[in-house]
């Protein structure tokens, strides 16, 4: 797998390798393994990913009203990166801060994605300025009146 621009199969089939391997109770890597915790958080994705035919065809479009699972676990991956290097600045701080107020850490990192697909969807429009500060600063923003 491509680490910075993997295919959509390839994420899928990460996914489905790290579920059949943490099923199986096979030795992960470590990436793998921090998929797996997440996978285990989400127990309506595992059918799903014992499947690995129908996992690589289905279609997740906002007209059919469904989660993308793939989508979501990613940007669960992406949010712990974040997390493991307080980049941006700030964000574990924002992250802790709210999960202590849920009593839920998990709650909170849900909350915080919604931020960063905000941000994504905004930076694919092209409706955010192109320097990473500002992005940042605009995320960080998102966070703030979010996870009050």
């Amino acid at each position: 797998m491509t680490l910075f621009d993997p295919s959509r199969e390839q994420v899928r089939r990460f996914f489905c390798e790290t579920w059949r391997k943490e099923v199986s109770g096979e030795l992960q890597t470590p990436q793998q393994a921090q998929a797996a915790d997440l996978i285990r958080l989400h127990p309506e994705y595992h059918a799903l990913l014992g499947d690995v035919e129908r996992a690589l065809a289905e279609d997740y479009t906002v007209e059919r009203g469904q989660t993308n699972p793939f989508l979501h676990l990613s940007m669960h991956l992406a949010l712990a990166e974040q997390l493991s290097i307080d980049q941006p600045r700030g964000i574990v701080d924002a992250i802790e801060r709210r999960a202590a107020k849920l009593g839920d850490a998990h709650a909170a990192a849900h909350e915080a994605m919604e931020c960063l697909g905000r941000i994504v969807w905004e930076a694919q429009r092209g409706t955010l300025p192109a320097d990473a500060e500002a992005i940042n600063a605009e995320y960080l923003e998102c966070l703030a009146r979010r996870l009050k």
